[in-house]
C-alpha cells in the first residue's frame, strides 16, 4: 500500500512514511494510491465483527503486511484498547425514537481521540524500536487532541511530545488533563490565541523541510493518515450495527452523523466553514472564531476537506493544489461547480447554534436520561429535525464523540446536573505544568528552540546512557 500527496508534488511514501510525516513536502495531506475494493462477502464477514476486530481488518489492508506481520499488528491494537474503560471498546445507545447513538467516548481522556490515538501511539513505537530511533511530537490541540495524545505516549523513552492549547478556550477538564501530566517527555505550551492561531508556528515549523528532518518531527493532528485510518472503523461498525439486512440488493444506506471541526471525524457549531461549503460551495474563512459550547469544533480551518476534494475530484491532484494554493493565498474559494455537485451529494451538514445545543441535551434527557456532551448534541439535533419532519425511513447512526462527563459547564447551561467521575474530580488538586506563549512574542522561534532542546538532550542521553 503506498501513499501520495494530494497535491501531488512529492514522492510516494509507504504507511510509516505517511504515519511520521504529518503534511506531505509540498503542504498536501497523504492519501492512499489506490482505495481497496470491499465486495459483498468480505462486507457480510466483517458485518459479525467486534469494533476491535474490523480496526485490525482495515489496518491489515492499509499498513501492509510486510511492514507490520499480521501476529504484531493484533497485538499493538489489543495493547492500544486495552485501558479502555468498555469490554467492547466502543458502545452504541439504542434509544428512543430510532436515536441510534455510538459512544466513542470510553478511552482514558473521555474522548474519540483515544481511539485512533492509542493506536497510532502503538503504530509509531513498534516502528521507533525497530529502527532504534527517536521523535519529537508536535500537537496543536482545540480541546480533546492534545490530552489523548499524551496519555498515548507519556512515558516512553523514544518519544517527546509538545502541545499547544489555547489558554482559556478549552474547558477545565480538558485544560487539566494536559497540564496535570508532569512526566519528563510532554512539554505543554498555553498560547494566548485560539485554535487556528496556534496551528500557525506549527505549519512554519514542519514547513522548514531541513529541520524537521534534524530534529525528527511529527505531528499527530488529524491530519495524521494514521488517526483518519484507525476512524474509519467508527464508520464501518455503525453500518453494521444500523443497518436492517445486508442481504439486499444494494446494500441498504445508513445516515452517519459526524460532529466536526477540522473535518478530522458532519454537523458543526456556529464556526460553520464545512457546512457553507457543502450548503454553497463557499470554503472562505470568516473573520472570527466565535467560542461556543462544542469548543473542540471551534475551528475555522477545516484541514481535512483537502482529502475531500481530492477525492471527490477523482484523486486530481493538480486541481487539488491549485484549489488549496488559492485558498492559502486569498484564505477564500468558490469551489469549482461540479466538485460542489459532487460533495452535495456524498454528504449534508447542519450548522447549530448554542441555544439549540442546550435545547437538544434538555430533550434527549426528558426522553432517555441520557446525558449528551455539546458536540454529540450537535449530531443528536440533526436526527431530531429529521423525526420531527418525518424524514426518518433511513436508518442512522449520530457519533458521540465525547462524554458529557468532560463538559459540566455545557450540562450546567442546558439546565441539567452533570454526573462528574471521581478521576476526572481529582485532577482539580493535581499539580500542573505549562509554559505560555504570549501576543507579541514569536511563538514560531519558542517552538524551534524547545525543540532544538530536547534534541540536545537526547544526544546527551544517547552518548550517556546511564542519565
Amino acid at each position: 500500500m503506498w501513499y501520495t500527496s494530494t497535491r501531488g508534488m512529492a514522492p510516494r511514501v509507504n504507511f510509516e512514511g505517511a504515519l511520521f510525516s504529518g503534511y506531505a513536502p509540498d503542504g498536501g495531506l497523504y492519501v492512499p494510491e489506490e482505495l481497496p475494493q470491499l465486495d459483498r462477502e468480505t462486507m457480510c464477514r466483517w458485518s459479525t465483527l467486534s469494533y476491535r476486530s474490523l480496526v485490525k481488518e482495515l489496518c491489515a489492508l492499509f499498513i501492509g503486511l510486510e511492514l507490520i506481520p499480521r501476529h504484531d499488528l493484533n497485538d499493538l491494537i489489543d495493547q492500544a484498547f486495552s485501558r479502555f474503560r468498555h469490554r467492547d471498546v466502543v458502545h452504541l445507545s439504542r434509544l428512543r425514537n430510532g436515536l441510534n447513538i455510538l459512544e466513542l467516548w470510553h478511552g482514558v481522556t473521555y474522548a474519540f481521540k483515544d481511539l485512533s490515538l492509542s493506536c497510532t501511539a502503538q503504530f509509531l513505537q513498534y516502528f521507533l524500536q525497530k529502527r532504534k530511533k527517536h521523535v519529537t511530537i508536535v500537537v496543536g490541540t482545540s480541546g480533546d487532541t492534545g490530552s489523548a495524545a499524551i496519555e498515548s505516549v507519556q512515558g516512553l523513552k523514544n518519544i517527546d511530545i509538545i502541545v499547544l492549547l489555547p489558554k482559556g478556550r478549552c474547558t477545565k477538564i480538558q485544560e487539566l488533563q494536559m497540564t496535570t501530566v508532569l512526566k519528563e517527555n510532554v512539554h505543554v505550551f498555553g498560547v494566548e490565541g485560539n485554535s487556528d492561531e496556534l496551528d500557525e508556528p506549527i505549519k512554519a515549523v514542519f514547513a522548514d523541510v531541513a529541520f524537521v528532518e534534524k530534529h525528527n518531527l511529527m505531528s499527530l493532528n488529524s491530519i495524521n493518515w494514521s488517526r483518519v485510518l484507525v476512524q474509519m472503523a467508527h464508520h464501518f461498525f455503525a453500518y453494521f450495527q444500523c443497518a436492517p439486512s445486508l442481504d439486499k440488493h444494494p446494500l441498504p444506506p445508513v445516515e452517519v452523523v459526524v460532529p466536526t471541526g477540522a473535518g478530522g471525524n458532519l454537523a458543526v457549531n456556529h464556526n460553520d466553514i464545512i457546512h457553507r461549503t457543502v450548503q454553497k460551495g463557499d470554503f472562505s474563512l470568516c473573520e472570527v472564531v466565535k467560542p461556543t459550547l462544542a469548543s473542540a469544533m471551534d475551528i475555522q480551518v477545516p484541514y481535512n476537506m483537502e482529502r475531500i476534494f481530492w477525492l471527490l475530484s477523482g484523486s486530481d491532484s493538480q486541481a487539488t493544489r491549485v484549489l488549496m494554493e488559492q485558498f492559502e493565498r486569498s484564505q477564500s474559494l468558490h469551489l469549482p461547480k461540479e466538485l460542489h455537485s459532487k460533495l452535495s451529494q456524498a454528504m449534508t451538514s447542519e450548522s447549530v447554534s448554542d441555544e439549540t445545543i442546550t435545547q437538544t441535551m434538555g430533550r434527549c434527557w426528558e426522553e432517555n436520561q441520557y446525558l449528551l456532551c455539546p458536540h454529540s448534541a450537535t449530531a443528536v439535533n440533526y436526527h431530531y429535525q429529521q423525526t420531527d419532519r418525518g424524514q426518518s425511513s433511513i436508518s442512522r447512526c449520530c457519533l458521540a464523540p465525547a462524554s458529557a462527563a468532560k463538559f459540566p459547564e455545557a450540562v450546567q447551561a442546558a439546565g441539567l446536573t452533570p454526573q462528574t467521575p471521581a478521576e476526572i474530580l481529582a485532577l482539580e488538586h493535581k499539580e500542573t505544568r505549562c509554559l505560555p506563549m504570549r501576543r507579541g512574542d514569536d511563538w514560531t522561534q519558542m517552538l524551534k528552540d524547545t525543540i532544538e532542546g530536547l534534541s540536545q538532550r537526547w544526544k546527551g542521553c544517547a552518548v550517556n546512557p546511564s542519565e
